[in-house]
């Protein structure tokens, strides 16, 4: 019995580019960065990308009390994703499951909490900045009543989700799942604790939206981004039946852990979750066109990233495969970073384009690469992607899609 093909019918994000997904795509072909200075009152400059939003569009004054923005990101991403899938049609409420994932939860009510210890603390701060807050918001307004889950796996985060939210499709669990993810960080402490690890990347004034350079000689690390992104799977067969347009197959996916090193990454540990996904589609690397890397721009992370992709296709064949990390441009949204940039992958699948691995004049030696030029690059013969999410703790999350 050959496996259930599982149809990408649906994309929804509200990004630091807005909440059309194509308009997205186009701003990142165009390299255009949507990082900028954040928080001057802070002791040491940073920048971030913030995603532009209107929270009156999805919700009334009365429903926004307790709703972290964490959980309005979700749920509009979510509400985009199902209205470009055409709505989900007949589906049994029950057959409807979500699938989040959040890396930390909502972080501007901790940010108020703590910062109002001494005044009323607001009565909903628990259910706002619970981690499973985005997903359980998500399901109310969907009426999902199938599984609701949430995977908090840092930056593997939304990648795991969507893998997971596949299986439940392919085993019959669900009809319809609605899966990506949310992140709404940018507080000033949390910026503060991610300055104190030395990992945002440095910059002179004026020099913020070029910050980040995956994979140069000069990248000195990333710049947090916020937002959310979220996709619609359904199986193959329910998707022609109704009459849906399928951007993509997401036909593998491959799931480990380093289990070497909380921070640090191990270039066999992602490996090993690369060869995972391409034997759960039955492909070789050398069907592998293009891969959206994690690429986040710190200085050992792009190394072992590299290093691992360069164990699975070889050297001579890593010639033929073309990378970006679009982190460059939108920033890193952690949790809801594998949700968006599978998003990105399927539109380079779906529109034959690949886009820049912007800001990098000299690659790093240690990083040698097929690196998409500045202009990016038509594919006419792409037809399967990977994108990759590699996460603190060491889990590894890797989605490999084919063309519809």
């Amino acid at each position: 019995m050959s496996a259930v093909q599982v149809a990408v019918t649906g994309l929804g994000v509200v990004s630091p580019h807005g909440d059309d997904a194509g308009a997205m795509f186009d701003a990142l072909m165009r390299g255009e960065s949507a990082v900028q200075p954040v928080f001057p009152e802070l002791p040491k400059p940073t920048a971030a990308a913030l995603a532009p939003f209107d929270a009156a569009r999805w919700f009334t004054k009365l429903q926004l009390a307790g709703v972290d923005r964490v959980s309005q990101l979700a749920v509009a991403a979510a509400e985009l994703a199902v209205q470009d899938a055409g709505a989900l049609g007949d589906a049994d409420p029950e057959r409807i499951g979500v699938y989040a994932g959040c890396g930390m939860g909502g972080a501007a009510a901790l940010e108020a909490a703590y910062r109002g210890a001494n005044a009323r603390m607001p009565p909903l701060t628990i259910p706002a900045f619970m981690p499973n807050a985005p997903a359980a918001q998500v399901a109310m307004r969907r009426q999902a009543q199938g599984p609701v889950l949430t995977y908090s796996v840092a930056c593997a985060s939304s990648g795991v989700a969507i893998a997971e939210a596949a299986k439940a499709v392919q085993r019959g669990e669900v009809d319809i799942a609605i899966a990506g993810g949310s992140e709404a960080l940018v507080v000033p402490g949390v910026v503060l604790a991610w300055q104190a690890m030395q990992t945002l990347a440095a910059f002179a004034s004026g020099e913020e939206a070029r910050a980040v350079r995956p994979f140069a000689s000069d990248r000195s690390g990333f710049a947090l981004g916020e937002g959310a992104a979220f996709v619609v799977l359904e199986s193959a067969e329910r998707a022609r039946a109704r009459g849906a347009r399928a951007y993509a197959q997401l036909a593998g996916w491959g799931i480990g852990c380093d289990a070497t090193h909380l921070t640090k990454p191990d270039a066999p540990g992602q490996a090993r979750a690369l060869r995972a996904a391409l034997r759960s589609a039955g492909l070789a690397p050398r069907d592998v066109g293009y891969c959206n890397a994690h690429g986040t721009a710190t200085r050992i992370g792009d190394v072992v990233e590299r290093n691992a992709l360069a164990e699975v296709w070889g050297e001579a064949a890593l010639e033929d495969l073309q990378v970006s990390s679009t982190k460059a441009l939108h920033g890193h949204l952690l949790g809801a970073a594998g949700a968006l940039e599978a998003v990105i992958t399927v539109l380079a699948l779906h529109r034959q384009q690949l886009p820049p691995n912007a800001h990098c004049t000299e690659v790093d030696p240690e990083c040698r690469l097929n690196l998409v030029p500045q202009q990016g690059a038509a594919a006419p013969r792409l037809e399967a992607a990977i994108s990759n999410s590699f996460a603190f703790g060491g889990t590894n999350s890797v989605l490999l899609f084919c063309r519809a």
